[in-house]
């Protein structure tokens, strides 16, 4: 296969974590560069705005890991933030993927702590793969939004807005739209599971071929009566379901691969703000169980990872950062644990009286990189996507590796009030080593090493 060299290593300053997470240390930033395109040459033809079809953006929407250095990375709905019609909330023809990058950590051999710019790992990211996302089944698009690489068995999902059955609830499976936002990948490495925010959807694709295998069905009230292409008239049309744009944020799975566990952004239409609901899955049997998260700092959660069979962390973050104009607040995770919480599965409204899943602060991660002498201007507003890597040695002591990741909306470089001659915005790779006294009930997910068929 072959593979496309994407950046150099981006150094940082290394220094001494605050007491607090003495044992979480940033370890490595590595970066790909915004004005790359993906592997997928045929989807180069520019779209609706004039953004090239296969422009290598936005791949920190979601990131899993599967295993070896190989991870999945998985961008959003495509360049919207590129206007062009504000009828479909600017969003194009971008077909749905997936990309494989090979993310392998280094030791750096020049690396001194005492050498402001030196950093103890290399982090130099390689695009192996681009895989699109597709239906064997039809799917409903808009007058004019039916792919032209559509072909018999491919029904290619893009992010335009307008691609639904007006006539149906939100989780048609057949609508053609897509909004991917979290990814993991099976224990036999031969599938890639997403969650969505036009939903929101749960679905599990074929790894090689991209092509959808399955729909998982969620309890009904998280759909939205009426949909629109317009996020603002969905929300006012509609009393109950995901908010527009809002909906399936993150999506973790169970170390023994049994079970998938999505998040919701923000709450429902008809919960109590800041109420958010947690739905399991049983990937056998569909078997659904639902519990209750109360938001502490964010404006909204981006992820939900896995650190054994019932422990996870969340990750709240609020829009605040590079590419807002504006200086980055909350990044923070929280870990959790649903053994023992009350499945809230049957109750329609949640609130102030709901029984809630119990948490803890885990990582503040703005002020651990700005400790690490990153401008908190300079931190990614959306740093949306968390994931597990390889285990580490330092020192002759093992580490967990968590490897953090921004979605860059597609947008090569940031023009702003802060930054008025204009400053790269790259999707970024944090890699953090944890102590094992940090988590110590951690669990790896085992994946089998992926060959194509």
């Amino acid at each position: 296969m072959k593979k496309k060299y994407l950046a150099p290593l981006l150094l940082l300053p290394f220094f001494a974590a605050p007491a607090a997470q003495a044992e979480i240390n940033l370890i490595v930033i590595g970066e790909v560069d915004a004005h790359y395109q993906d592997l997928s040459t045929k989807t180069a033809t520019p779209l609706e705005n004039s953004v090239a079809g296969n422009l290598l953006g936005g791949v920190g929407s979601g990131l899993a890991y599967a295993g070896g250095n190989r991870f999945i990375a998985i961008p959003d709905r495509g360049p919207n933030a590129t206007a062009y019609n504000p009828l479909v909330d600017d969003t194009t023809s971008f077909i749905s993927r997936f990309q494989t990058f090979n993310l392998a950590l280094a030791v750096n051999p020049d690396y001194d702590q005492n050498v402001v710019g030196s950093m103890p790992y290399i982090l130099t990211p390689f695009l192996v793969d681009t895989t699109l996302l597709s239906s064997p089944n039809p799917l409903k698009y808009a007058t004019t939004g039916k792919p032209a690489l559509n072909k018999p068995g491919y029904n290619y999902f893009t992010g335009r807005s307008d691609n639904f059955d007006a006539t149906k609830i939100s989780t048609n499976p057949f609508n053609g739209r897509l909004d991917p936002e979290g990814v993991r990948v099976s224990n036999d490495g031969k599938s890639v599971f997403t969650t969505d925010e036009y939903g929101p959807y749960v679905y599990q694709f074929n790894r090689e071929t991209g092509r959808r295998i399955k729909t998982f069905t969620l309890p009904s009230y998280f759909a939205v009566a009426k949909p629109s292409a317009l996020g603002d008239t969905e929300i006012s049309g509609n009393t109950s379901g995901r908010v527009a744009n809002k909906g399936m944020e993150g999506l973790a799975i169970t170390p023994d691969g049994k079970t998938l566990v999505g998040i919701m952004q923000t709450e429902l239409l008809q919960d109590t703000k800041k109420y958010l609901r947690i739905v399991t899955i049983n990937i056998a049997t569909g078997v659904t169980h639902v519990y209750a998260y109360l938001l502490t700092t964010g404006s909204g959660v981006s992820e939900i990872v896995a650190i054994n069979n019932t422990e996870f962390l969340v990750l709240e973050r609020d829009g605040k950062g590079l590419g807002d104009n504006s200086t980055a607040k909350v990044k923070q995770l929280f870990k959790i644990d649903l053994k023992g919480a009350t499945d809230v599965k049957n109750i329609a409204s949640i609130g102030a009286t709901t029984p809630l899943v119990n948490k803890t602060s885990f990582l503040d991660v703005v002020s651990d990189l700005t400790t690490n002498g990153i401008s908190a201007d300079d931190i990614p507003a959306k740093i949306e996507s968390v994931a597990f890597g390889p285990d580490i040695t330092i020192d002759n002591i093992t580490k967990h590796t968590l490897f953090l990741a921004n979605d860059n909306d597609f947008l090569a470089t940031i023009t702003d009030a802060k930054h008025p001659t204009g400053i790269a915005n790259p999707n970024k790779f944090f890699v953090f080593a944890i102590d094992k006294s940090e988590l110590p009930n951690y669990v790896a997910q085992k994946i089998t090493p992926y060959v194509h068929d």
